[in-house]
């Protein structure tokens, strides 16, 4: 009998990016085997898309209550064991309430819920059942920010003065100047998205980022939304400043109307000892600056790195490692969790970073909206 985990996807069909991306990463180490799905929403293309990837349809489901009650009726040596939540924002929540309560273990994509309430009842429910819970904030999963955070936890840096992370994207330049567009895509309907756009999408991970790296929480923001038109009700780009303590402060920087960037996301510790620095679209790279000295370079796979970040290195120096092996190692240490084998507590985002990531969308809006002010977190 295979011992692999046997894995379900909520969500995730079609041409859908976020959808290859899970199936990819899970099949990394060999540790799931997909096992059941609702893909769409429409049964029949549900199957086709089940039969076009090579999988039995035979547990492919017309909705998400049937495949609960199904799955539960089965013995517990087969059933399915973990349920990855892909769906658009407003499903996240209800889908991983039932499947916490029913003792399946749940990935969920972020923003983890609609709502910091919300997040805080998916934190108590998990922990009365003790599921395991991963937030795919898929960046921790780079080898480079993984020895990054070892190096700031070992005290390379000393102590920490100043950070600064941003967020740029331009992809949304030609939906926000359409007004017909900009009315009904379901990423600025704040029934689907939550209360914010940009802030909920994109500057969520350079919060977790910087709280992920530093091992530091913020302790107040300052938050300062653009929403560009009057009938736009979503922010898609903003600054957020942040305070980690007394003397420990820094920026988030996010957009989606940065017009022709990509996906730049870059990530800079300042310390009393040195600095360290970090990009997303050169992962393989992390700069360390101290004064007086040329900058260090550190690549993954080299004996120098920390046991965590060698851990999610798959291929030998000097060959590239991206976004399918950060989130692979992010799907890895979850599998050592079910299994209930030693796991490093920053192999995946737990279910603190979702209910903090939430904690920080609401306050950053609340903050623009009450006149750019500082608010306790």
């Amino acid at each position: 009998m295979s011992n692999k985990i046997r894995w379900g996807v909520l969500g995730g069909g079609g041409d859908s990016l976020i959808g290859v991306l899970h199936r990819v990463a899970a099949s990394m180490f060999d540790a799931y085997q997909l096992t059941g799905a609702v893909f769409n929403p429409d049964f029949e293309a549900n199957k086709a898309f089940a039969n076009e990837i090579g999988i039995p349809t035979s547990r492919i489901y017309k909705d998400f209550d049937t495949m609960v009650a199904e799955e539960l009726k089965l013995a517990k040596s087969e059933r399915i064991q973990v349920f990855s939540v892909l769906t658009p924002n407003f499903l996240h929540f209800p889908m991983a309430k039932k499947l916490l309560e029913n003792g399946f273990h749940v990935i969920c994509e972020k923003p983890m819920t609609m709502t910091y309430a919300e997040a805080l009842e998916l934190e108590a429910i998990q922990k009365q059942n003790n599921n395991i819970f991963a937030l795919t904030h898929t960046y921790t999963g780079y080898p480079m920010v993984r020895q990054m955070k070892k190096m700031i936890e070992e005290g390379v840096l000393g102590d920490i003065q100043k950070v600064d992370v941003q967020y740029y994207q331009g992809w949304i330049n030609p939906i926000i100047h359409d007004k017909e567009k900009r009315n009904t895509t379901w990423r600025l309907d704040p029934s689907k998205s939550g209360i914010s756009c940009c802030m909920g999408d994109i500057g969520v991970h350079a919060y977790q980022m910087l709280e992920f790296v530093t091992g530091m929480e913020v302790k107040t923001i300052l938050a300062d939304l653009n929403h560009l038109y009057d009938d736009n009700q979503m922010d898609i780009d903003g600054t957020v400043l942040v305070r980690l303590g007394k003397y420990t402060k820094g920026v988030i920087r996010a957009s989606q109307i940065a017009t022709a960037e990509e996906n730049n996301f870059a990530v800079a510790v300042y310390g009393k000892k040195g600095a360290l620095k970090w990009e997303q679209e050169n992962p393989n790279y992390l700069y360390h600056l101290v004064d007086g000295e040329p900058i260090k370079t550190l690549k993954p796979g080299n004996v120098y790195n920390s046991k965590l970040s060698l851990d999610g290195t798959k291929l030998p120096p000097g060959h590239p490692e991206g976004i399918f092996d950060a989130m692979g190692n992010i799907y890895k240490g979850v599998a050592k969790a079910v299994r209930n084998q030693p796991y490093d507590k920053a192999e995946f985002p737990s279910m603190r970073d979702g209910v903090r990531g939430m904690n920080f969308i609401e306050t950053s809006v609340a903050s623009h909206k009450e006149g750019n002010v500082w608010k306790e977190l």
